[in-house]
């Protein structure tokens, strides 16, 4: 399991960034799950179980884990150390081109009345640039993202992330990026790109209960 330091440092969450080998990790009956459709959709918890389809959960609700599956995507979690609100993110290269980061930032100002430059983001394992070869077609999502190389051009979901939180108002001391690639650490991490299988790996936060 991989902590946030900075997540890690708020008393009241409880969090993590699960590797290969750990499995679903949360209590079944306390963790909200979508319907990942690699989109930009968020949804709002207050009960554990089934919360449709989307890919990004908040909750203001104390006790219920917010989980997301990743295996290449960019798995983000988010706290508002005023509001006492949490967020789980799933960004893969769709979600990112639709901006579900700022996105979720967004509603979290206009729904939870959260100041962004309170919020704490952590960037968890994912594909890095070095290993995101892609084609023309995705290439041209991301002006400003693109790493020309041969054969094929590369893309950093990362700094595309990072640069939607910026842009929705986080401070960038409050953003943090574990720096870990999927691709590149077998022993670690599945990764859908080098294994084609359909291995998961789980990242979750949550309020916990006074």
């Amino acid at each position: 399991m991989i902590h946030s330091p900075k997540i890690a440092g708020l008393a009241w969450t409880s969090h993590g960034f699960g590797g290969r080998h750990d499995g679903p990790w949360t209590p079944v009956d306390q963790t909200a799950r979508l319907k990942q459709v690699h989109a930009a959709g968020v949804v709002n918890v207050t009960t554990p179980g089934d919360a449709g389809t989307g890919d990004a959960l908040i909750t203001a609700t104390p006790g219920i884990w917010l989980e997301i599956r990743t295996a290449d995507c960019v798995p983000l979690l988010l706290a508002d150390p005023v509001r006492r609100i949490v967020a789980a993110v799933h960004a893969g290269w769709r979600g990112t081109a639709a901006e579900i980061s700022r996105a979720t930032v967004e509603l979290l100002r206009i729904e939870w009345h959260s100041n962004p430059a309170d919020l704490i983001a952590a960037i968890g394992p994912c594909i890095a640039p070095c290993c995101f070869e892609v084609g023309e077609e995705v290439a041209d999502e991301f002006p400003g993202y693109v790493i020309r190389t041969a054969p094929r051009p590369h893309v950093d979901l990362v700094s595309a992330n990072r640069d939607q939180l910026l842009a929705a108002g986080l401070n960038a001391s409050n953003i943090e990026s574990l720096d870990l690639c999927t691709v590149c650490d077998p022993e670690r991490f599945h990764s859908f790109r080098r294994d084609r299988g359909d291995g998961r790996m789980f990242a979750a936060i949550q309020l916990r209960i006074d």
